[in-house]
């Protein structure tokens, strides 16, 4: 079984999974409930293996013998039914991603795609864009996206908008991962988070919990 991933850091339990499996074989090892697979039915290629496969490693992660669904709250935070942590996951491609921890938490996993530059200004703040590596651009955008999207993740509420009410860093790129920090702001409401990234076989990851 591919577990890519499994460290305890931040305070969180963070893991991989590198999905090499059919999607017969998720269906036949998760005993999804009547509500997941109408779920599932509505989802289309390659996404149905991913959604499987994190649901098939949040259940490895959180240790619990009896396998709990993936529930979503009013505004469609994903928890654990029957564990009062707090949870996060994320899926790209061949890797499902999902994060436990006793504080908000949140994981992105992403494979980088060149198309991230037509919408950096939608995310990126000022002192963020300067920031930027020459060498790394791709990959440092795909950070700072990545952590918006964690911090969006760990907050657990809508209408956020990634620019005005999320800052992160800046911080400079290190291709062999780094911390930096990043916070949420939003109408009186402040939150500060400690923020971890890492490219694993071409894959950026980054996961954050607040502090």
């Amino acid at each position: 079984m591919p577990l890519f991933l499994k460290k305890n850091d931040l305070g969180a339990t963070v893991a991989i999974w590198k999905i090499v499996e059919p999607e017969d074989w998720f269906l036949a090892n998760l005993g999804l409930t009547a509500r997941e697979l109408k779920q599932l039915a509505d989802i289309k290629g390659r996404k149905r293996v991913e959604w499987l496969a994190v649901r098939y490693l949040t259940h490895e992660l959180s240790g619990l013998a009896l396998r709990s669904p993936i529930l979503k709250d009013d505004s469609g935070k994903p928890y654990l039914a029957h564990d009062g942590l707090h949870l996060s996951i994320s899926h790209s491609g061949e890797m499902a991603a999902a994060a436990l921890a006793s504080l908000p938490v949140g994981i992105d996993i992403q494979r980088p795609v060149d198309k991230i530059e037509r919408i950096a200004h939608k995310f990126l703040r000022p002192e963020e864009a300067v920031s930027l590596s020459l060498e790394h651009r791709l990959l440092h955008l795909h950070v700072y996206w990545g952590a918006k999207e964690t911090l969006y993740k760990a907050y657990g509420r809508r209408e956020l908008d990634f620019r005005a009410h999320i800052v992160t860093g800046p911080f400079a790129f290190d291709p062999e991962g780094g911390t930096f920090t990043g916070k949420v702001e939003k109408e009186g409401f402040i939150a500060h988070y400690e923020l971890r990234y890492e490219i694993l076989e071409g894959y950026v990851l980054v996961y954050g919990v607040e502090r």
